[in-house]
């Protein structure tokens, strides 16, 4: 099952499989439920969905929603971040740790929606996409869904001084997600093929992929370490970490093109400044 959320005149209308859901159904509601209470509750009125979900795509979080985000969670990530630091050791520190870096990246009213631009810093000299399987967790932690995520960063901020992450991550335009939550039979979240593509014109200059069965840690693991002392009631979507960094000597220019996929999930931004 695929949920997507869409523009109408009464506002944000959430669909399930491309029909549209009632009005009154949130995201928020739905990820307050265990997830085997979410899953019934959507099989059952899945069959009597008839109108169809018209419209553009809306990024698939809600306004008060919140996105979290991973990092170092991939060999090439952390080999990208030792040769961008100052102090390349703490990157090698997470990596070799038990207790994953986490941080806040967005809140939903934030969040870009596909074909919307994502934006690089106009104090950055050096920007990258980091494209990531998003996981989509209810109020009990339960990994529910995913989506795919792009999770902009400015490599020099970040590489000055480690502390400057938030400001390296977190700004207007930095977090885009979509175009829909894929849910999930308990369990089977396997191997997902990432990939990245970056189009300057209509030339690609950029194209990396790689498999999430080469995260160092599960899923579950991140979602676990989020959930230890923070209340989500109304659900949280967690970013997992990128491993495909484009070489040194790239970075964003406005007028480029991303394309992020994840499993079958195609997420596209142009980039303004």
């Amino acid at each position: 099952m695929e949920l997507t959320r869409h523009p109408t005149p009464q506002g944000a209308r959430w669909a399930l499989d491309g029909r549209a859901l009632p009005a009154g159904f949130t995201l928020a509601g739905l990820l307050a439920l265990p997830r085997a209470h979410l899953m019934a509750l959507l099989q059952e009125i899945r069959p009597g969905l008839q109108a169809p979900a018209d419209g553009p795509l809306l990024a698939p979080v809600e306004p008060q929603q919140e996105v979290w985000g991973s990092g170092v969670t991939y060999l090439r990530s952390r080999d990208a971040r030792r040769a961008e630091s100052a102090v390349a050791d703490v990157y090698e520190q997470v990596y070799r740790a038990q207790r994953p870096e986490l941080f806040f990246k967005a809140p939903g009213w934030r969040v870009v929606a596909p074909g919307q631009p994502v934006r690089i810093r106009r104090d950055a000299a050096w920007n990258v996409p980091e494209p990531e399987l998003t996981l989509v967790l209810n109020a009990y932690g339960e990994i529910v869904g995913y989506t795919a995520g792009n999770d902009m960063s400015s490599r020099d901020i970040e590489g000055e001084n480690p502390l400057y992450l938030p400001q390296a991550k977190i700004y207007n335009g930095s977090c885009a997600v979509g175009p829909a939550i894929r849910l999930l039979p308990e369990g089977t979240l396997q191997e997902l093929t990432i990939f990245l593509e970056i189009f300057r014109g209509t030339e690609p200059v950029f194209h990396g992929a790689i498999g999430t069965g080469q995260m160092k840690r599960r899923p579950s693991e991140l979602a676990q370490y989020l959930f230890r002392e923070l209340d989500f009631p109304q659900g949280v979507l967690l970013m997992t970490g990128t491993g495909i960094v484009p070489p040194d000597e790239f970075s964003l220019q406005p007028g480029d093109r991303v394309r992020i996929g994840v499993g079958d999930l195609v997420l596209e931004n142009p980039v303004a400044a």
